[in-house]
This record gives structure tokens, sequence and C-alpha cells, in this order.
């Protein structure tokens, strides 16, 4: 009886909030504090494995990249790590192949058979070569800057992928071309 006055609940109040018309349903009572029974078996590990693959295939997967509009603030990142990663694999694998066959790709031979090659050929090797070798080395320094806190807001990482984008075309095109 003190807790009710405590929270200002006065005998009028008590009495309308304990009166039985609002009560809670004595059916609904006993039908919520049953007893279940619940069904259970036991299953191998790879039962247990099957299930939660099936459930991972039931949820619903993240939009992510289809949702976003591309930003100047991701793409040039994830150009950064393919190019580094595509000419890392280019100066590995030439230098496995010079080990394994050195008299194939000594510089007498590699310049043999790119100076028997049609014109085209050699300017697109030119290109599909320089432009990832020029937009990594510029966007490398793109990044040393940001290293000094230099365009590190919005307007200068917008501006700087500007122009190692306008860079990367004018150094590939220098390359090819001469």
């Amino acid at each position: 009886m003190m807790s009710t006055r405590a929270l200002g609940l006065g005998s009028p109040l008590r009495r309308v909030i304990l009166s039985r018309g609002l009560a809670p349903n004595q059916a609904l009572i006993r039908s919520t504090f049953t007893k279940r029974a619940i069904q259970t078996e036991s299953l191998p590990p790879s039962a247990q494995v099957d299930i939660l693959n099936k459930q991972r295939l039931l949820r619903p997967s993240s939009p992510h990249f289809t949702i976003y509009q591309p930003q100047m603030t991701w793409i040039p990142s994830i150009f950064h790590r393919v190019t580094g990663g595509a000419l890392s694999a280019l100066l590995y694998g030439f230098s496995l192949a010079y080990l394994v066959a050195p008299g194939t790709f000594d510089s007498v031979h590699v310049v043999e058979f790119v100076g028997g090659l049609p014109d085209a050929v050699k300017y697109a090797g030119k290109a599909v070569l320089a432009a990832p070798f020029v937009f990594h080395s510029l966007n490398g320094v793109r990044h040393l800057t940001w290293d000094t806190l230099k365009f590190m807001h919005v307007k200068g990482v917008y501006q700087t992928g500007y122009v190692v984008f306008a860079g990367t075309a004018l150094g590939t095109l220098a390359l090819v071309l001469l």
C-alpha cells in the first residue's frame, strides 16, 4: 500500500486499476504461462553446417554498389589497388620467366619480338602498360601528399582525384606516342 502511495496512486485510482473490469483475462494469463512441448533431435556436425548455409542463402544481401553513386573517394582507391597488383604480377611474372628461360626473355629477344609486331599492337601494348603505371605513380604521389595532411578535405580530395585522372590521360598519351 505504501509503494502505490509513493508512486502517486491514490485510493480511487488504485481501485480503478485493480478492479476486476481492468484485470487481464485469466485465459490469456493461462495460455501465456503454459509450457509448449519442444521437439529436438540430435544432428551430426555436417547437417548443422548445411542448415546454417541454407539460412545464409535466405538472408537478404546488402545492396552496397547498386545503390551508391560512384564517388571520387573510392574509385581511385580501388584502381590504385588493382593497378598495384597488376604491375606487381607483371614484374614478378616477367622475373620468374627470365629465371626459368633466361635465353628467351633477355632484352635482345624481347626487342626483336616487339620489333616484329604491327604498329597498332605496339601502340595498344604501350597504352596497356603505360596507363596503370602512370595512374599508380600519380595516385601514389597523391597519397604521399595526404601523409603531409594536405588536401585532406573533401574539396581537396576531389581536386586531386581529377588531377590524377587528367595526368594519367596526358602521361599515357605521352608515353604511347614517344
